[in-house]
């Protein structure tokens, strides 16, 4: 789900049970909101308020580490296709097919982006990406190496693009799992709570309203950033390409 639409829902249902608060205080008897009534209130939600505060620090620590995992993966990728061709480059012109091959590669995943949508999509003559590594790998195995310092050279080459393929694969088998949506589900629930007893409360006034507007909106911003950052290759936050146009512009080089 659109990392924008769940902030916006989080809003709605937060400011939604705000208004139902300030619309049941308006309806109760006085005696149900004296002293020692909003005493046991804020005691019972002080609960629910630690409960959501773990629960959301749990969630924004889980999809920092999906963050920072993806950009560890960028540079791992861009560093070990760097690696693949210099190792080609050494073995000979014999490799100048695969050298091209892990160009375009490189190029077709900087034009469709970084996402388990679209590395494996077909467009036209253009192959998925997962056939791409596999053609480079088909011609380093074709190859025929004339003494030891070239069959060094390409087993090398292709123990590096398995390790390519390999990241490839483990981007599909990750790239949607996002948020836990049930431990989501719970949050808002009990922030919805939170919210309720606010409104239940406080006095109707501008000054508690826009407070409480603001506060509503603080939090869905929040959920927001957190479920943009686990989803580490799109959204507004996302992982750099930088290391990756760093590295086509030192790929094919002699």
């Amino acid at each position: 789900m659109d990392s924008l639409l769940v902030g916006g829902l989080v809003f709605v249902f937060l400011s939604t049970a705000t208004s139902t608060g300030l619309i049941v205080r308006a309806r109760l008897p006085n005696h149900h909101l004296n002293a020692e009534s909003k005493d046991v209130i804020r005691l019972a939600t002080a609960v629910v308020g630690t409960l959501s505060a773990l629960a959301l620090g749990l969630l924004i620590a889980s999809a920092k580490s999906s963050y920072d995992n993806a950009e560890v993966e960028m540079r791992t990728a861009a560093a070990r296709i760097l690696l693949l061709d210099r190792v080609m480059a050494q073995y000979g012109p014999e490799t100048d097919n695969a050298r091209q091959l892990l160009r375009e590669l490189i190029e077709k995943r900087l034009s469709r982006g970084w996402t388990a949508e679209t590395t494996d999509e077909t467009s036209g003559k253009a192959l998925g990406e997962y056939q791409d590594i596999e053609t480079v790998q088909s011609d380093l195995r074709s190859l025929a190496p004339k003494g030891a310092a070239q069959r060094a050279l390409q087993a090398r080459a292709l123990e590096v693009s398995g390790m390519v393929a390999e990241t490839h694969w483990l981007l599909i088998e990750s790239g949607k799992e996002g948020l836990p949506w049930a431990f989501l589900t719970v949050l808002v629930c009990w922030l919805s709570l939170l919210f309720a007893t606010f409104g239940l409360q406080a006095p109707a006034n501008p000054t508690v309203l826009l407070i409480l507007f603001v506060c509503a909106l603080s939090v869905a911003g929040a959920i927001f950033l957190v479920s943009d950052m686990a989803n580490p290759y799109v959204g507004l936050v996302h992982v750099s390409d930088a290391p990756l146009r760093s590295a086509i512009e030192r790929l094919g080089k002699p």
